[in-house]
């Protein structure tokens, strides 16, 4: 990738620059609005992550010069801890999304993708289909038959995981590695009570979609061979 994002602060928080490491993508660090223009790439930045839930005056400082510019820098992607949600419906013109701290970074990088697809910068979001169900993998949306689904990020983990699998059958242990990752140290009910919930959601024409192997696991369906 050739993005080149504004990252604040300076020094960017870990586990933000590991996973965009991780993605590939390019970043540099500016510690505030002073150095907006001094660090900034010749054809422009990508867009620009603000970590406000440290250092917030500097940050929303950050994000008003941002938006002042006559070339403003685009996407603006927020992050915030709980305690901040409050600030977001006085300042929502700062910024194009957020997501909460500490963050998921496969959650980070869907949402990064989709910011720079939407401002031109990326590729069309791809979509996963089975059946009725039909999931778009970059804005984590989720419908069945044309209905949207209000699920949780960790629901939709679990539904596009599935889904991504059709008519493969995986145990409680393998869904907690794959979807929860190495490092949960959760239960095996994690899995049965999201499940329970997906089931409920998706309503009583389609809960079928999911099945119970008894001693066994989860699977989404039948194979599509």
């Amino acid at each position: 990738m050739t993005e080149r994002l504004l990252l604040f602060p300076d020094p960017a928080p870990p586990e933000l620059v590991r996973s965009l490491d991780m993605a590939g993508y390019g970043w540099t660090e500016v510690s505030g609005t002073d150095k907006l223009l001094a660090a900034e790439p010749e054809d422009g930045w990508s867009g620009a992550i603000i970590a406000a839930d440290q250092n917030p005056e500097t940050a929303w400082a950050l994000c008003r010069e941002i938006r002042r510019r006559d070339v403003p820098v685009e996407p603006l992607l927020l992050l915030i801890s709980g305690g901040q949600l409050r600030e977001l419906d006085t300042r929502n013109e700062l910024f194009d999304d957020f997501l909460i701290t500490p963050f998921h970074p496969s959650e980070l990088e869907t949402r990064l993708k989709h910011l720079l697809w939407r401002a031109g910068r990326g590729t069309r979001p791809e979509l996963l289909q089975y059946g009725p169900l039909s999931l778009n993998v970059e804005t984590y949306q989720a419908q069945i038959e044309d209905r949207p689904l209000d699920l949780t990020y960790m629901e939709y983990e679990l539904l596009k995981f599935l889904a991504s699998h059709p008519g493969k059958v995986f145990t409680r242990e393998a869904l907690l590695n794959r979807v929860w990752g190495y490092e949960y140290y959760g239960g095996a009910r994690t899995v049965d009570v999201h499940v329970r919930r997906l089931r409920a959601k998706l309503g009583e024409e389609h809960a079928h979609l999911i099945q119970t192997l008894r001693s066994v696991g989860y699977k989404l369906g039948q194979a599509r061979w």
